[in-house]
């Protein structure tokens, strides 16, 4: 998993009040828990923004008060008209205890029904994924190349070694759909089998002749 260096301000007073002020001052509040005492601190907006807008996961490295905490992103919450982060929850983590991130799905290929004229569609562009931190991987990839169309891959087709997917077996992750356009190729090439004579069905019509 990819890290990242998060420099975060403790804070003083928790409370309401408080938190717009440091809103206004374009920053973050948050609580870091998960290692026992939980712990309240804000961090620069635009830093953030840097790690949450990016589709990967990280490992992240909060620097606060002269200490340093392993931890991940467990929650971020927008504010439902600007969109900008309101508030931050961080899970430390702990040697020998899982924890819970949802690791982006990638695909790699170009799907043989993609080429016949169907269409990829993702139905998850992350997957929630449980394990040790030092076994997540950055993503998860699906090779593609041999769907054809009406195939699909599913959540029981994956496995992220030492780590539990946290979805049923049968969700589809990815599938190849019909579209229009190759329906319409289909339909075409039918009729044109239906147009040409068969050597069976021209003797046929020769014996009828004589």
């Amino acid at each position: 998993m990819k890290t990242a260096s998060l420099s975060g301000s403790p804070r003083e007073s928790v409370g309401k009040k408080d938190a717009n002020q440091l809103r206004e001052n374009h920053r973050v509040p948050g609580v870091l828990y998960g290692g026992g005492e939980q712990k309240h601190f804000s961090v620069k907006e635009l830093d953030i923004s840097k790690l949450v807008i990016n589709p990967d996961v990280f490992r992240i490295k909060l620097e606060m008060g002269g200490d340093s905490f392993d931890c991940v992103i467990q929650e971020v919450q927008f504010h439902p008209v600007t969109e900008r982060i309101v508030h931050l929850d961080l899970l430390q983590t702990v040697p020998g205890k899982p924890v819970q991130v949802a690791l982006p799905l990638r695909t790699t290929g170009t799907a043989a029904g993609v080429i016949d004229g169907g269409r990829m569609q993702m139905l998850f562009r992350r997957v929630p994924v449980r394990g040790l931190i030092d076994d997540l991987p950055e993503e998860i990839v699906i090779d593609v190349t041999e769907l054809v169309i009406g195939d699909a891959k599913r959540v029981g087709d994956i496995e992220v070694p030492n780590c539990k997917v946290l979805l049923n077996d049968s969700n589809l992750l990815v599938a190849v759909k019909r579209t229009r356009a190759a329906m319409s190729a289909e339909s075409e090439g039918e009729e044109e089998g239906e147009e040409g004579a068969t050597p069976e069905e021209g003797a046929e019509n020769e014996e009828k002749a004589e």
